[in-house]
């Protein structure tokens, strides 16, 4: 099997990124795997797409740690070839397009634009692009049942995230309408609206802005839940999630934000808001996500670079990167048999 993972950037891949484990954990079963950074692709005159990219060298034994791996990979002993994208089994869409806004807008839809391309050829691509490309910020969170979503404004008026406050007559959360990782995000408590301008004023300088009721729950940090082929991933017995719990008084739980790590309960309640959100996931075609739940509501979504792989497999003993790969090399006979008969969406969650 060949596979390509799309990143934002090859030099800026650490040892312990779940697209890191998951390209190590291909090689170690014998296929190839490169990977492509965002800015290194191209669509040539003869209608095919091709990128810069980069594998490890010749593999004599299997890779235990991602350090090696990845400093392999990049360093003298790895290959750089300009690769034909539309040859590979299967493209992996892992750039996060919060980490290019800014200086890199160009970036942020260029695994989506040449992942359409990649499919005319057969090229089984995930996340299905086109289901990315209606998730690019967290409107596509408000699209799902409001069963599991706490309560939200998305405005840019000051005034009308007041009123929010004041109808929930309880503390509220402000975000960002685009990005990730915690950043921008701030806790207006009730008794200290006065400060609300301010903040509102600090985060809709990059657009709209989320406002959502402050869920108690998270004083406890939130659960990081993986879903594949539509289903929370299970592996050996072992759900792939774990526990983020939050630093001090910091409302964030992100690990780079001060969160801590700790091991995850997967009850009736986290199966509940997997199977509720399931329909409208295996409709989008996305294939791996992670769903951050706190208490009995949803967080957020994520759908382009769900990270945490390594963190689940730190808590419950066992390789959930190795699980994904033996997923795609299913996909990739399916395909095989059925002479690329299915179409990129059905694929997706197969």
């Amino acid at each position: 099997m060949k596979i390509g993972f799309i990143v934002n950037d090859i030099a800026t891949e650490e040892y312990g990124y779940t697209t890191t484990r998951m390209a190590m954990a291909a090689v170690n079963r014998g296929h190839e795997a490169w990977l492509i950074g965002a800015g290194d692709l191209a669509f040539d005159p003869d209608d095919r797409v091709r990128a810069r990219a980069r594998t490890v060298g010749n593999v004599k034994n299997k890779y235990k740690a991602g350090k090696t791996f990845l400093d392999e990979l990049r360093g003298p002993r790895g290959v750089s070839e300009r690769i034909t994208v539309d040859d590979l089994d299967v493209l992996m869409l892992r750039s996060d397009p919060a980490q290019d806004q800014g200086r890199r807008g160009w970036a942020q839809m260029a695994g989506i634009m040449f992942g359409r391309a990649a499919m005319r050829r057969g090229v089984i691509v995930l996340n299905d692009p086109n289901g990315l490309a209606n998730a690019m910020n967290k409107m596509y969170f408000q699209l799902f049942p409001e069963e599991v979503r706490p309560k939200t404004l998305i405005t840019r008026d000051r005034s009308e995230i007041k009123a929010f406050a004041h109808d929930l007559n309880a503390d509220i959360v402000i975000k960002p309408l685009q990005g990730s990782g915690g950043q921008g995000v701030f806790r207006i408590r009730l008794d200290d609206l006065g400060n609300l301008n301010q903040m509102v004023e600090a985060v809709n300088r990059d657009g709209y802005v989320v406002a959502q009721e402050y869920l108690p729950a998270a004083a406890e940090g939130d659960m990081r839940l993986f879903m594949m082929n539509g289903e929370p991933m299970r592996y050996k017995g072992k759900y792939a999630a774990f526990r983020r719990e939050r630093s001090g008084d910091d409302i964030r739980s992100n690990i780079h934000a001060g969160g801590k790590k700790n091991s995850a309960i997967v009850d009736e309640n986290a199966l509940r808001i997997a199977e509720i959100v399931r329909p409208k996931l295996v409709a989008d075609g996305m294939f791996l996500v992670g769903l951050d739940i706190v208490g009995t509501k949803l967080m957020e979504i994520n759908v382009f670079s769900p990270g945490g792989l390594g963190s689940a497999q730190s808590f419950e003993g066992v390789n959930f990167s190795h699980a994904v790969i033996l997923g795609l090399e299913r996909k990739v006979g399916y395909m095989g048999f059925y002479e690329r008969s299915f179409n990129n969406l059905d694929m997706a969650t197969l």
